[in-house]
């Protein structure tokens, strides 16, 4: 992006009411930082030094001198309420008519809000980041308990089990021939068994 950003701070170099600058935020330039509300590098901010706005286009050379064309220059304000749309005229005008005091108590009272959100979102950041790192944990602990408690011994056993049926099943032929076998034996023991008893009593009755 710094090409792009040299190139539109050159452009606009000189210009009568339009200002493009780099600030150094780990610098000099930290405190202006701190009140425009910059959290991340590269921030780009425009408009009102009194009220940067977030910039949230391209950042590309030609992107960034078509928003500076038709977005910079003067803007509502004391200044210029020429500017101002009907209700922010109206705004100016109430704030112009506080006491310096009463305004700057409303300007700390505005900031400690905002300062608050960015605190409480810290807060929430952090207490998920602990609450990710137990759930991590636990679901860890929880693994190592399944896979101790037998979980790789009893998929040991199904894969050999299954490779054993395979194997059966492929020499199926042969378990045949084993049944076979076992019927003829038990043929041949029941035939024996007829003929062991019978013979003796034909035997003797012939005798």
């Amino acid at each position: 992006m710094k090409p792009a950003w040299d190139q539109l701070m050159k452009e606009f170099d000189g210009h009568a009411s339009v200002l493009i600058a780099d600030v150094d935020c780990t610098t000099e330039g930290k405190s202006l930082c701190d009140e425009s509300g910059v959290q991340g590098f590269p921030t780009i901010k425009y408009g009102d030094p009194n009220d940067m706005q977030d910039y949230k286009g391209g950042r590309d050379a030609d992107a960034l001198s078509k928003f500076a064309k038709e977005n910079l220059g003067p803007s509502c304000g004391p200044e210029h309420l020429d500017l101002c749309a009907a209700d922010k005229k109206k705004q100016i005008d109430e704030f112009l008519a506080l006491p310096i005091l009463d305004l700057e108590g409303m300007i700390n009272k505005k900031e400690y809000e905002s300062a608050k959100v960015d605190k409480d979102l810290d807060e929430l950041l952090k207490s998920l980041q602990a609450q990710y790192e137990a759930g991590t944990k636990a679901k860890d602990t929880k693994k190592e308990e399944i896979k101790e408690s037998g979980l790789g011994l009893m998929k040991s056993v199904q894969a050999y089990r299954k490779r054993n049926k395979t194997t059966n099943a492929a020499t199926g032929s042969g378990t045949t021939n084993n049944n076979h076998d076992k019927t003829t034996n038990a043929v041949t023991g029941w035939m024996g068994g007829w003929l062991a008893g019978f013979l003796p009593s034909w035997v003797k009755n012939e005798l």
